[in-house]
């Protein structure tokens, strides 16, 4: 096994790593594009956050995991960003931290580099964790090693758990894409603003953290265009609440973006997979129902919170035409 990904706590690989085998990575981290001015330069070494922070992420942390792991769970969160940089990798890799350490559900392994991507560095994690990954050099022809180890884990009946950006990624490999349930196509809700969402299957487990009710956060959501998002291909657990007079109202929507899915879940051969829009602004890492249906979308995805990945017959259905604002 490669020297780099034996680690007993969570930390990042690539500052931790003794020996001949140490990662030189920093100059091959998220690189900007100087053509697209709204990338933004991604650092060398990702920052520290400040105590008040930490102190928000560990206030909103489930205190215990929802269902007793299995066995000693291992998350391995990848960060990598070849695109966009989002400014929220840290917070969220340090949430993921905390709630494997507070809950005692897994433990966290976060990495950049792609190295952990064979099948036998792959054995010792039961979920990959793609914190707002952007265009991951995944590609059948370049990298088909990379590809088919990431592959056949989630075949072989492992997990798969995607934050916001990471339906961001895969552009050269279209059964990446078809596996994440969606592609990044925009997003006309901008972080600035604050949207309505709504619980699609309130009596699913994966959002009791919301006691059933919609609710409203500042936060970026993402578009991702038919046909790869398809309710025919994943039950969609939240999505975008067009009822909401401002959320409707916002420039640049299409009559399709009445069914915008926040969060959904499905099966990939054997294994699972758990996604999420939330997760641009820091602040979503403090907010403990999201922290919540995080936790248990990973627990989902380990195949210790056992649920169904499938709608039943009419559940789910929208309304495709957004209504008009006057």
């Amino acid at each position: 096994m490669n020297q780099r990904l034996k680690v007993t706590r969570c930390t990042d690989l690539r500052r931790k790593t003794q020996g001949p085998v140490s990662i030189a990575l920093p100059a091959m981290l998220c690189l900007s594009m100087i053509t697209n001015t709204l990338q933004a330069a991604s650092p060398k070494e990702l920052r520290k956050l400040s105590p008040q922070e930490v102190q928000k992420i560990e206030k909103a942390v489930p205190k215990k995991a929802t269902i007793r792991p299995a066995g000693q769970r291992k998350l391995l969160v990848f960060w990598r960003c070849e695109g966009y940089f989002h400014e929220s990798i840290p917070v969220g890799n340090k949430a993921l931290e905390l709630m494997g350490k507070k809950t005692g559900a897994y433990e966290a392994v976060i990495t950049d580099d792609y190295s952990v991507f064979t099948a036998e560095n792959l054995k010792q994690f039961d979920a990959v964790c793609l914190n707002n990954t952007t265009h991951l050099k995944f590609n059948p022809k370049a990298t088909p090693e990379r590809c088919k180890a990431l592959m056949d884990f989630i075949k072989s009946g492992k997990g798969i758990v995607g934050i916001h950006a990471a339906t961001d990624n895969f552009y050269q490999w279209p059964e990446g894409q078809q596996m994440m349930g969606g592609k990044f196509t925009g997003h006309p809700w901008g972080s600035g603003g604050t949207w309505a969402i709504k619980i699609d299957e309130p009596n699913h487990p994966l959002t009791a953290a919301f006691g059933g009710k919609g609710f409203k956060i500042k936060d970026e959501i993402y578009r991702t265009d038919a046909p790869l998002y398809s309710r025919d291909k994943q039950l969609v657990l939240l999505s975008i609440d067009m009822s909401d007079e401002k959320t409707n109202s916002v420039k640049g929507l299409k009559p399709t973006d009445a069914d915008t899915g926040i969060s959904w879940v499905k099966t990939y051969g054997k294994g699972r997979l758990f996604y999420c829009s939330l997760g641009h602004n820091n602040s979503v890492y403090w907010n403990p129902a999201v922290l919540q249906h995080y936790l248990d979308g990973i627990q989902f995805a380990f195949g210790d919170l056992l649920v169904s990945a499938k709608t039943e017959a009419g559940a789910g259905q929208v309304d495709t035409k957004p209504k008009s604002v006057d």
